[in-house]
């Protein structure tokens, strides 16, 4: 056979190095920038780029109508994300610049900034340091498809387009009750945030444009322009609406401007489940094996395997299962190995359940460098658990599985001759139950980008759940918040 036409391999651990330091999303957002900024020098373009380190900083852009609460989202974005605050007004006033004095010349004569001058103006403030180093959220622009585009000419582009959307009559009457600070600008509502402090309350004025008919106008405007921007960035925005508490409203836009969009990278999964007994990891592995290809290890089953083929460490291991005690961590590790460093393993990825149960034979699994990239934990209250597998019976007729409650026997003939497996004695059940116990938070602090899912709901709601995210990128981790001095 041709060497040319053979299949290419990559070796395992060269894959998994280019997906634990992410090489393939680097190169392809360096290679990105490249051709959007069309540098003199690529090679030095490209040495500045990896010295900033900061891909992952935030670029946001966020819309909305008159009073949808597009200042508060974006100062408490820039508060928890360490950001830098713009708005089109800021970019003017604070830049000294020919281009701000130009854009502000056609301001005092009455006219509209050019769609073109306000893209180089954006495009100057956003190359300063503090908006490379830290990201930056820009509020309430642009405000046209035209801007927008003129945005991306210029290189312009944001990862996260938040909309902040609500009914008319309420941002009316919102805008209505609209009080400003002449002090220091600060924004307050005559219904929702009135000041408790006297002075404030004594410096506050109605701002100009506020009326019924006003805002009507202004909204007629804003409905008139955003589906036009919405078409030009159409997947990394996301509408939210605004007629909740502004907390409620912070929290979705936090999390939607954490989140990654999905990368086109390779991607071999590697999942770990864990969770107490019944809480449904068997199910789950099988399911996601059967969509997904992946290798489906469950540790109690490749140990019975490893016996049943009398296979020498399984002779070795023989006496353990029969007396039903736990074998030597070593041993388990061993069979596991076979299995998860097979080239179908390595190339399709896998999904392991029952190991580990605890930190020490997770550091042995790491340590064997066999590292999950998606850790699941499904909890389950203890009072379930009981109820699900203490009252499971098996008929030993035709192998059917039944539930008291869930799926009762179908006659009382069936229910007679109902078997309980041992291991699902209440005592047995209870006992296993604290063994968990006892080694979980401890395996909750070894995996901390575990993510724990709800298990107490239908199987196939909580394997969507799963699948969400093995396909997607984790979002980033969440800032801590900045401690006040």
């Amino acid at each position: 056979m041709d060497a040319t036409r053979k299949p290419l391999r990559i070796p395992p651990a060269m894959a998994l190095y280019a997906e634990e330091q992410g090489v393939f999303d680097i190169i392809q957002k360096m290679v990105k920038k490249v051709l959007v900024d069309r540098p003199k020098d690529p090679i030095q373009y490209m040495i500045d780029h990896l010295s900033n380190d900061n891909d992952d900083v935030p670029r946001v852009f966020i819309l909305g109508p008159p009073a949808s609460g597009k200042h508060t989202m974006a100062k408490l974005l820039c508060k928890r994300l360490n950001a830098t605050h713009l708005t089109p007004e800021s970019v003017l006033s604070s830049d000294v610049s020919l281009l701000a004095k130009e854009a502000q010349s056609y301001r005092d004569k009455g006219q509209e900034v050019p769609d073109e001058l306000w893209a180089k103006l954006m495009q100057q403030r956003l190359s300063k340091v503090d908006c490379i180093k830290r990201g930056w959220i820009l509020e309430g622009f642009p405000k046209t498809r035209e801007q927008a585009l003129k945005l991306q000419m210029a290189g312009i582009c944001p990862d996260h387009l938040v909309v902040l959307d609500a009914p008319d009559i309420v941002l009316i009457e919102r805008n209505m009750g609209k009080r400003i600070d002449t002090a220091n600008g600060e924004v307050y509502h005559t219904t929702f945030d009135w000041p408790s402090d006297p002075t404030v309350q004594r410096n506050l004025v109605e701002p100009e444009g506020i009326s019924e008919e006003e805002t009507g106008l202004r909204l007629i405007e804003y409905h008139r322009n955003i589906p036009g921007i919405l078409r030009t960035y159409p997947k990394t925005s996301k509408k939210i609406n605004a007629d909740q508490p502004y907390m409620d409203v912070f929290s979705q836009v936090l999390t939607f401007v954490l989140s990654k969009p999905r990368s086109l990278a390779p991607h071999t999964p590697r999942i770990l489940l864990y969770g107490p007994p019944g809480s449904g990891r068997s199910l789950q592995a099988s399911l996601l094996a059967q969509k997904y290809g992946i290798v489906n290890i469950c540790c109690g089953q490749v140990l019975k395997e490893a016996v049943a083929d009398q296979t020498k460490l399984g002779e070795v291991i023989q006496p353990y299962i029969e007396n039903d005690q736990q074998v030597p961590d070593n041993l388990v590790l061993k069979i596991l190995t076979e299995h998860l460093s097979s080239l179908e393993s390595a190339t399709h990825g896998w999904v392991l359940h029952g190991f580990p149960r605890d930190t020490d034979q997770a550091a042995l699994l790491k340590d064997a460098g066999f590292v999950p990239n998606r850790v699941f934990s499904l909890d389950l209250s203890d009072d379930v658990v009981i109820e699900r597998l203490s009252l499971c019976m098996t008929d030993p007729v035709s192998g059917e599985r039944y539930h008291d409650i869930y799926k009762p026997a179908p006659s009382s003939e069936v229910h007679e001759r109902l078997q309980q497996n041992p291991r699902h004695s209440e005592q047995r059940v209870q006992a296993r139950l604290d063994m968990y116990h006892a080694n979980a938070e401890e395996l909750d602090e070894f995996y901390p980008d575990v993510i724990h899912i709800n298990a107490d709901q239908d199987p196939y709601t909580v394997f969507e759940f799963i699948e969400s995210y093995t396909v997607s990128p984790l979002p980033r981790p969440l800032p801590e918040e900045p401690t006040s001095p």
